[in-house]
């Protein structure tokens, strides 16, 4: 209990700096902010009732959406939500259902067996997806002869068109997946573990394209029947059509997301889907009820409004869709469309999301210098110098790709817009992943001949101190807060966003250069209640 007590005069001592204005702290000895920048508070919208208020608006909530069954559990809930900080001073709740809240911060990894199932299905789409774009790569080696296709023209035999055309319809496929699956997995995962299992999709992506390189080298000799010398590429590409069929039969025997359930008005299911990725009922009834209050304001908001228009013209959808163009853009200008296996599944939801990506930018910027700048080395006299200097920068970007732009855009681009059009959020976003990759494979050539090859790693490089410079001031951070909670996060206006981490870069100065005590400096962002 001792630890528990000092937990909550931790959280006492934050609120006391949150609650005090920017202008009042100075962060160490420089000046004033002067309340230039806007200070954001997370509102809980259940922080000004008063019990009795509370306890009205459960028992309407639960006549009204036929959950009587489970009015008591959802008291106890919105006493929770509404006591986040606080849920140790609430008398109704016992000491069993008091831990389980707490092992939420102390045992986060701990998860229903759904939880984990779940993951497992996400994997699984992820790994399909990867082999999609891989295992092609192995059958070129064999239909582009067979079809007559060249690097100037395609032509030949008739029927390669139907491959053109099955590549395209797999296309949308692979869009699809990829713009529903990270939401799903956001949707279903409590706001402690969201990150690491949103960015489980890069993961096993990355995983299903080395199976589907595996596949074009083990069946690059097979012929069947004997002697069939035009069979290994449809092989190759039939083996990926076998892994879908397993992940499509895991489907039916997961929930659905809750939101979507409670964006159709199906909250039974919705709480019964919540029962099965939460531990005890508590839980679930917490956040449905809590979702609920958050998800109705936000359709308020939109009440007769056009979805797109609003997705574009709404400073807070706004905001949020320039953030998740912004990773998802530099993903791709970061220079390789490589994949990787990550160590962010420990760091993508204590270090950050935004502190990964500032981290990682320069130093991806100076590894593509040493990999463009190693071609000065003439390759006749010292043609392993030359070489071990590319390998090593292109090596060492890849290290630090992994836990910053390789698994940080579809996880910040799933959380980042309400629900209301969330869906619409998420198709930008990876449209735009897509079609940037597209358009840096397109223009590559291009580059490197007018540039030189060295001018063309300097150009990619310039872009990855660009992106530093872009996520310090303008990108908001999103580990740990709700989806729901996001929404505030994103009304923040960007100017006022950077205005208030230019004011503090002397407070960085004096404690990290200077090595100097400094005041604790005031969040952006706070939590009521």
């Amino acid at each position: 209990m001792a630890r528990h007590k000092a937990d909550e005069e931790a959280v006492d001592q934050q609120d006391e700096y949150t609650n005090t204005s920017l202008g009042e702290k100075d962060g160490g000895g420089f000046s004033s902010r002067q309340g230039s920048v806007a200070y954001a508070k997370l509102q809980n919208p259940l922080a000004g009732m008063t019990y009795e208020e509370l306890m009205d608006d459960v028992e309407k909530f639960a006549k009204e959406k036929d959950l009587v069954f489970a009015l008591d559990d959802l008291k106890k809930g919105a006493l929770v939500s509404q006591k986040r900080t606080r849920f140790e001073t609430i008398e109704m709740l016992s000491e069993d259902e008091k831990e389980s809240i707490r092992r939420e911060k102390t045992n986060r990894w701990k998860q229903p067996a759904m939880m984990y199932y779940m993951t497992i299905l996400c994997a699984g789409s992820a790994i399909v997806q990867g082999m999609d774009q891989s295992a092609v790569n192995g059958a070129q080696a064999f239909y582009f002869p067979y079809f007559s296709i060249t690097d100037d023209e395609a032509a030949g035999q008739c029927g390669w068109w139907n491959l053109l055309l099955a590549r395209f319809a797999l296309g949308f496929a692979v869009g699809a997946k990829s713009s529903t699956t990270p939401v799903y997995a956001a949707e279903c995962a409590p706001p402690e573990i969201r990150g690491a299992l949103a960015m489980q999709w890069q993961m096993w992506t990355a995983f299903g394209i080395m199976l589907g390189f595996v596949a074009g080298v083990v069946f690059s000799e097979v012929q069947i029947p004997a002697g069939q010398v035009d069979s290994q590429w449809r092989i190759i590409l039939g083996s990926t059509a076998i892994p879908p069929l397993f992940v499509c039969a895991q489907v039916y025997l997961v929930p659905e997301s809750p939101r979507w359930y409670m964006s159709k008005g199906r909250y039974k299911k919705a709480f019964s889907s919540l029962q099965r990725f939460r531990w005890t009922r508590l839980q679930a009834a917490r956040d449905l009820y809590y979702i609920h209050k958050q998800i109705s304001i936000e359709y308020e908001m939109q009440k007769g409004k056009n979805l797109w228009k609003d997705f574009f013209v709404t400073p807070r959808n706004r905001r949020a869709a320039q953030s998740s163009f912004f990773v998802m853009f530099m993903q791709q200008v970061s220079d390789y469309n490589e994949e990787y296996f990550s160590i962010t599944f420990y760091t993508i939801d204590t270090f950050g999301r935004r502190n990964l990506l500032l981290v990682t930018f320069p130093l991806m910027g100076i590894m593509l210098l040493i990999s463009g700048f190693s071609f000065f080395i003439d390759a006749e006299t010292n043609p392993t110098g030359r070489l071990a200097g590319v390998a090593t920068g292109i090596y060492l970007f890849m290290v630090v790709y992994s836990p910053g732009e390789g698994p940080v855009p579809f996880t910040y681009s799933a959380e980042a817009f309400p629900l209301y059009i969330r869906e619409y959020g998420m198709a930008f976003a990876t449209a735009t992943t897509w079609g940037f990759n597209f358009i840096l494979s397109l223009t590559w050539p291009a580059l490197e001949a007018s540039f030189t090859t060295t001018g063309a790693f300097g150009w990619y490089a310039a872009w990855n101190f660009f992106g530093w410079v872009f996520a310090y001031f303008c990108l908001p951070e999103t580990k740990e807060r709700s989806l729901e909670e996001l929404d505030t996060v994103f009304k923040v206006r960007t100017r006022d966003h950077a205005r208030y981490y230019l004011d503090m870069l002397p407070w960085y100065f004096t404690k990290y250069v200077l090595m100097r005590d400094v005041e604790p400096r005031v969040p952006l962002y706070a939590i009521e209640g």
